[in-house]
């Protein structure tokens, strides 16, 4: 079956880095689009960012240009985010998704001192 499982969330201080994962299977990875979206507290979810099956397109919400980097490793099944430059207002649970055909649990990250 379909697993999205993502990681690296935390506790972490303004300015600070984080380089989230989200490992995948039981789908042909390597042919997604992949995406990540987040939820923040209260609020609804916001699509973050997506990366094409070779790595050669991506797109960003264009408030996180910059500051937001996904990248994928398709030998892995993996996807990542890394965001720099922490702030309190990326406090949120992240989610990834293949397509928005199944989306994992998410793994949240608060930024905070």
């Amino acid at each position: 079956q379909v697993q999205l499982v993502e990681s690296g969330g935390g506790l972490v201080q303004p300015g600070r880095s984080l380089r989230l994962s989200c490992a995948a299977s039981g789908f042909a990875f390597n042919t997604y689009w992949m995406h990540w979206v987040r939820q923040a507290p209260g609020k609804g979810l916001e699509w973050v960012s997506d990366i094409n099956p070779d790595s050669g397109t991506t797109y960003y919400t264009d408030s996180l240009k910059g500051r937001f980097t996904i990248s994928r490793d398709n030998a892995k099944n993996t996807l990542y985010l890394q965001i720099d430059n922490l702030k309190p207002e990326d406090t949120a649970l992240y989610y990834c998704s293949n397509q928005f055909e199944y989306w994992g649990q998410g793994t949240q990250v608060t930024v905070s001192s």
